[in-house]
């Protein structure tokens, strides 16, 4: 089992998405509870930085029944972002996975930009530390140009979706031995990681965010069942590709394949030890 937990109204709406699978348990902590259960808890507002730094909720006891295996998803440039720094602290004796989903900051300006840099700084910085097992950028930005044709009311539904998907196939192949390969388990000291989804007829990566300096490379690839059985060769092929890409000492990759009766999907895990900087045209602009 996988406890899931969103802090925030956005990151309480991903984590959602886990409430029909069983493997998961889900805790939404939010301002938009209208009554506190065993899986909701209300969020206080305030109308400073400052003010949310200084009244972390305490937490212990409503997340005391989580499991050993906590997935924390967290919304950058959001002021419940600031929360999560100190509940991240409280439950620091559990295995702590989180996803940090970093807005478009080209136009994000006044204090959800001073709270974007802050929150992605510390959280790097705490991962490096060791203070949790993984930190995972995704982009909502990436997201978008990847499903090209997203209209507005549909937005965040699709967004959601995809962090969804993505999660739950990297904790379904975590916990299922592949038909053939092997991912290796990533350094120790590379905790910053990000997922690309895969077009699988050259496996090119369609990142989700945009890793600097990568270390590890791990692709996951499900392949329909009736092309395992019935296509020769194809073990070969995927495992060609695979050694056309940039690999040496510093820049290593791995893969395992896995049946699915859909059609042929897959993701690959990048992962570093590198802090990664904040992209904008304004850092040209300084140069």
């Amino acid at each position: 089992m996988i406890s899931v937990v969103g802090i925030g109204n956005a990151a309480s709406s991903i984590a959602a998405k886990f409430f029909d699978i069983p493997q998961y348990d889900v805790y939404l902590l939010n301002s938009n509870v209208k009554e506190e259960t065993k899986s909701e808890f209300k969020l206080k507002t305030y109308e400073s930085p400052e003010e949310y730094e200084l009244n972390t909720p305490d937490v212990k006891d409503f997340l005391k029944d989580a499991h050993k295996h906590i997935q924390v998803f967290v919304m950058g440039s959001s002021l419940s972002s600031i929360y999560s720094l100190g509940i991240l602290q409280q439950i620091k004796d559990r295995r702590i996975d989180v996803f940090y989903i970093k807005p478009d900051i080209e136009l994000l300006t006044g204090t959800p930009r001073l709270v974007e840099n802050a929150a992605y700084g510390i959280l790097q910085e705490y991962a490096r530390s060791g203070l949790f097992n993984s930190l995972t950028i995704l982009c909502n930005e990436h997201i978008e140009k990847i499903h090209k044709e997203v209209n507005i009311k549909d937005y965040y539904n699709i967004l959601n979706d995809t962090v969804f998907s993505c999660v739950h196939y990297l904790n379904y192949f975590e916990h299922t031995e592949p038909h053939i390969g092997n991912v290796s388990k990533p350094s120790t000291i590379n905790r910053v990681r990000t997922i690309a989804l895969l077009e699988m007829k050259k496996l090119q990566e369609n990142w989700l965010f945009e890793l600097d300096a990568e270390r590890e490379l791990c692709y996951y690839m499900c392949i329909n069942n009736e092309r395992l059985e019935k296509e020769i060769g194809l073990h070969k092929r995927l495992v060609d590709i695979l050694k056309t890409k940039p690999r040496n000492a510093f820049r290593k990759i791995s893969y395992a394949i896995y049946e699915t009766q859909l059609p042929d999907f897959g993701f690959c895990v990048a992962h570093t030890n590198a802090i990664q900087q904040q992209k904008t045209l304004d850092k040209f602009d300084q140069e």
